[in-house]
C-alpha cells in the first residue's frame, strides 16, 4: 500500500519537487558563489590588460603554466567541456582536478589576451560542482547526471546573467532531439538562484538594447532567411576550421609546450601586424562594436582566426563569446551590405552562429530574449532555425549526440 502511494503522480511530484528543490537551492547556491568569484576575476585580470596592453607579452607564459598544470595533475587528456558532456549522456566520471585546473587555466588564459570565452569554464566548473554535490548527497547514477546538469545551468547562469537560457541550454545541449525533461525543474531554479547570486557578487551582464527593429515586411522576412543560411554556412566553416587547425596543430606540433608557445607568438605577431588588440580576449568589445555599426569588416575573420589558433594551442575558455563576436561582426556586415539595420544585423548574426554551432535553437532564442529583452523575436525565430536546420551534423562539441534528424521527422540513432 505504501510503495503504491509513493508511486501516484500527484506524490511523485511532491516528492520530487521536495528533493530537487533542495539539491538546487544548494547546488544554485555553491555555483552561484562560485561563477560570481570566476566572473570577476575575468573582469580584473580583462580589465587589466586593457589598462596594460604590455600584459599581452606574457602570453607565452601563461600557456606554458597551463601545460604543466595539466600534466602535473595527470589532466592532460581531459576533453573538458565534451567529459563534461559524456558525464551526462555516457556516464563518464567529471575528474576532481576538472575544476580547480579549468578555472586557474581560463583566467591565465584571458589574462595574457588568447580569444577565449568562458562559457567552455563555466560548463567544466558547473559540472564539476553538480558532480561533486551528487556524490556528497549520495545520488544514484541517473539521478547523478541531473545533479551535473544542475551544476553547469548554476554557474553558467552566474556568469553570464541569462538564467532561463543557461537552464534550457543544459539540457538541450546533451543530445540533439532529445530534452530531458525531469532536469527542467531543478536547472531553472538552480540557474535562478545562480545568477542572483552572481549578480549580487558584481558579474555584470551582457545584454543590448536593439533600436530601429522594422516591421515583418516581406523585404526583411527575405534578409533574415538569406542570414540565417549564411550563418549556417559560416557555423559549419568555423566548427570544421577550429577542429581542423587543432587537430593539425597536435599532429604536426605533438609537444604541447612546443603547441602553446607557438600559439601564443603567432597571436602576439598578429597581433602586432594590425596594430590593435581588439581581437584578443573573448570578444565582446566586437559585439559592442557590431552592435554600434563600427565594426570592420572583416573582423569576423580575423575573430575566427585568432580563436583558431588559441584553440589549437591549447588555451582554455572555450569557444562560445568568440562566436558571439564572430556572429555579431558578420551580422552587421550583411546589415552594411544590404538594407538591414546594423544592430539587428548584428543580433540576429550572433544569434543564429550560435545556434548553428552548438545546436542548441530554443536556447538560442532564449539567449536572444534575455540579451535583446524580447525585442525582435520574429527575426530571431527566422535566422535560428534556419540556421540549425541547414548547418548540418557539425558542432563545437565532439560528444554532443544526434539522436533525431534535422530535416526528417525520424530517428537517426547516435551520430
Amino acid at each position: 500500500m505504501k510503495e503504491k502511494l509513493l508511486r501516484h503522480p500527484i506524490v511523485e511530484g511532491i516528492l520530487y519537487l521536495l528533493c530537487w528543490g533542495v539539491f538546487a537551492a544548494l547546488t544554485g547556491t555553491a555555483g552561484g558563489f562560485l561563477g560570481g568569484l570566476f566572473a570577476r576575476a575575468i573582469r580584473l585580470v580583462t580589465g587589466l590588460r586593457a589598462a596594460s596592453p604590455w600584459v599581452m607579452a606574457v602570453l607565452p607564459l601563461c600557456g606554458l603554466a597551463i601545460v604543466w598544470l595539466y600534466q602535473v595533475t595527470g589532466e592532460e587528456k581531459n576533453r573538458g567541456v565534451n567529459m563534461v558532456l559524456a558525464s551526462i549522456s555516457a556516464g563518464d566520471r567529471v575528474t576532481m582536478a576538472t575544476g580547480p585546473l579549468i578555472f586557474v587555466s581560463s583566467i591565465l588564459s584571458h589574462l595574457g589576451g588568447a580569444s577565449v570565452g568562458r562559457e567552455g569554464a563555466s560548463l567544466q566548473l558547473g559540472g564539476w560542482l553538480g558532480a561533486r554535490l551528487a556524490e556528497l548527497t549520495g545520488l544514484d547514477e541517473k539521478n547523478k547526471r541531473v545533479g551535473i546538469m544542475c551544476g553547469m545551468a548554476a554557474v553558467f547562469a552566474a556568469v553570464f546573467g541569462t538564467p532561463v537560457a543557461a537552464a534550457i541550454f543544459c539540457i538541450e545541449v546533451i543530445s540533439v532531439g532529445v530534452f530531458y525533461y525531469a532536469a527542467l525543474v531543478p536547472c531553472m531554479f538552480s540557474a535562478l538562484i545562480g545568477s542572483q547570486i552572481g549578480g549580487w557578487m558584481g558579474r555584470g551582464t551582457d545584454s543590448w538594447l536593439l533600436s530601429m527593429v522594422p516591421s515583418l515586411a516581406p523585404k526583411y522576412v527575405l534578409l533574415s532567411v538569406l542570414l540565417g543560411i549564411l550563418c549556417a554556412l559560416l557555423s559549419v566553416v568555423m566548427t570544421v576550421s577550429i577542429h581542423s587547425v587543432e587537430k593539425g596543430a597536435r599532429k604536426y606540433l605533438k609537444n604541447p609546450y612546443l603547441r602553446v608557445v607557438a600559439a601564443a607568438v603567432l597571436t602576439g605577431l598578429l597581433t602586432m601586424a594590425l596594430g590593435t588588440q581588439k581581437y584578443t580576449g573573448a570578444g565582446i568589445n566586437l559585439v559592442d562594436d557590431a552592435m554600434s555599426g563600427t565594426v570592420d569588416e572583416w573582423a569576423f575573420v580575423l575573430k575566427l582566426l585568432f580563436t583558431c589558433i588559441a584553440v589549437a594551442g591549447g588555451f582554455r575558455g572555450g569557444e562560445i563569446v568568440p562566436t558571439l563576436a564572430i556572429g555579431a561582426s558578420f551580422g552587421a556586415l550583411f546589415g552594411q551590405l544590404t538594407a538591414m539595420p546594423k544592430p539587428l544585423g548584428a543580433a540576429c548574426g550572433m544569434i543564429a552562429l550560435f545556434a548553428g554551432v552548438t545546436n542548441c535553437p530554443i536556447a538560442s532564442l532564449m539567449i536572444a530574449m534575455e540579451m535583446f529583452h524580447g525585442t525582435g523575436l520574429p527575426y530571431f525565430m527566422i535566422t535560428v532555425s534556419l540556421s540549425f536546420a541547414l548547418s548540418g551534423y557539425y558542432g563545437l562539441y565532439g560528444t554532443q549526440r544526434f539522436a533525431y534528424s534535422k530535416t526528417r521527422n525520424e530517428y537517426i540513432g547516435d551520430r
